[in-house]
């Protein structure tokens, strides 16, 4: 939209519901914005009902209009509606509560959003126990979530025997692969069929890298305040001489375990190693917290981004892991593109913001009488409001914050003989819904899926049903 407010005339169009909300909410930032305006409210109750086809027979623009503003709606059916009118159309939000920020400075995001300099090696765990079927299957969703590189997670105390046939399925189907075992032979057979990676090397067994010919993992022998840098040098001495690549991993300790202590070695090992290439293992965190992973996973990649540590490992395997890869995907572009651009990762991208929403939209009480009483047909309007949830028509308004009981107070009025089986299921549906936002505080749209940022299901329009 044009930024030169005071040369604009635009035409507002709305459903009769939604007038007098519209004329409060555009007056004012008429007001603020210095442009003119016109609303033009079509023969129709709810505006969400309406298709490009229906309002063109009905749409009036005025002639000194310089902008046509539809409803959010019609979104998808913009270019035919922009088809039949000469100035510029806009489809505007689909709650008139959210129009200040349509016209609001919005954050622009930089076309070099989504590159990042952090790998993600996703491990398998136990990768030995499953059908090669079964683990080239999990291989490629991992892929497809974001990873980079499968990590082969080994079962200690029970070799792997078929662990070249492994590596082997997934090298051929084009999938990068690294092996995590201290064991020499499992190493070799799987750095020999194409495993590029080997988690991981200490004094135990770094002198039987030499044959494997790939990169390895350094980790401390133990992770003792008087031991982990010497034995992580003598480590990165030895390889270095020997010219064997590697990272280094000072290995992340769980909360109640010596977390903080650990990010400290992460630190202290950066310092004295500032150009070597590190690896994070995150897993031991997200998995064995009772969080959802997604904040801690954003929190563990800023840190490596900020001190330079090129590689996370992360497992999925807990249930409130169990989209890890996906949150160290997005997390990854996220924190990188803040440390680019010298801003905070706010208003960035909203997908990883699943358990409430970026932002919450409520009608007060005076609208919402407003909307309740213009209410002149059968059809059931569903808000939240004032921490309740409110079921409107022609003559109804039940109030409250349990679905059942209200779906019972409704088949108690004449009105409920408009109500068959699937009415009253939608209005089941919905009313859940409506709890659910209410309950974690998200944005309730009546026949719009509610938001779970990443993992949002997006639902069918039911509302014209």
């Amino acid at each position: 939209m044009d930024s030169d407010w005071s040369k604009e005339n635009i035409h507002f169009v709305t459903g009769k519901l939604a007038e007098p909300a519209v004329r409060t909410c555009v007056s004012g930032i008429a007001a603020d914005l210095g442009f003119n305006y016109s609303i033009g409210v079509m023969p129709i109750t709810v505006a969400a009902l309406m298709t490009p086809k229906w309002l063109l027979r009905h749409l009036d623009v005025p002639k000194e209009a310089t902008q046509v503003v539809v409803p959010g709606y019609l979104s998808e059916g913009i270019e035919e509606v922009q088809s039949a009118i000469a100035c510029p159309v806009s489809s505007g939000p689909k709650d008139i509560r959210d129009l200040p920020s349509f016209f609001g400075k919005k954050v622009t995001i930089g076309n070099d959003y989504g590159q990042y300099t952090i790998d993600i090696l996703a491990e398998i765990n136990y990768a030995s126990r499953l059908s090669l079927d079964s683990l080239l299957k999990q291989s490629r969703q991992l892929i497809a979530d974001g990873a980079n590189l499968v990590d082969l997670g080994c079962d200690p105390g029970a070799p792997w025997k078929n662990v070249a046939d492994a590596v082997k399925c997934l090298r051929d189907a084009g999938i990068r692969c690294s092996i995590d075992t201290f064991d020499p032979w499992e190493a070799s057979q799987a750095t020999k069929f194409g495993a590029e990676l080997v988690l991981s090397v200490n004094r135990s067994n770094r002198e039987a890298s030499l044959d494997w010919g790939s990169e390895v993992v350094v980790v401390p022998d133990s992770t003792r305040e008087d031991d982990y840098l010497l034995s992580i040098e003598e480590s990165v001495d030895f390889l270095t001489r020997h010219r064997v690549r590697f990272r280094i991993d000072p290995i992340l300790e769980p909360i109640g375990c010596g977390f903080a202590a650990s990010l400290l070695r992460y630190h202290r090992v950066r310092e004295r190693f500032p150009d070597v290439p590190m690896m994070m293992g995150i897993g031991n965190l997200t998995e064995l917290t009772d969080c959802d992973s997604a904040g801690i996973n954003v929190l563990l990649l800023a840190l490596c981004e900020e001190w330079g540590i090129q590689s996370v490992l992360t497992t999925q395997v807990i249930s409130w892991a169990q989209s890890a890869v996906r949150e160290c995907d997005l997390g990854r572009k996220l924190v990188a593109y803040a440390l680019r651009h010298g801003i905070p990762p706010k208003r960035i991208d909203p997908q990883l913001v699943m358990l409430r929403d970026p932002k919450v939209l409520r009608f007060d009480q005076a609208t919402l009488d407003t909307l309740v009483d213009s209410l002149k047909d059968n059809n059931y309007r569903i808000f939240v409001a004032e921490d309740q949830i409110h079921l409107a028509a022609a003559n109804v308004h039940i109030v409250g914050v349990d679905p059942f009981e209200m779906v019972e107070q409704l088949m108690k009025l004449p009105e409920s003989k408009n109500v068959d089986a699937s009415h009253a299921f939608y209005l089941g549906f919905e009313l859940s819904k409506a709890l659910t936002a209410l309950t974690l505080g998200k944005h309730y749209d009546q026949d719009v899926s509610l938001q779970w940022g990443m993992l949002t299901r997006n639902e069918k329009h039911r509302r014209l049903k």
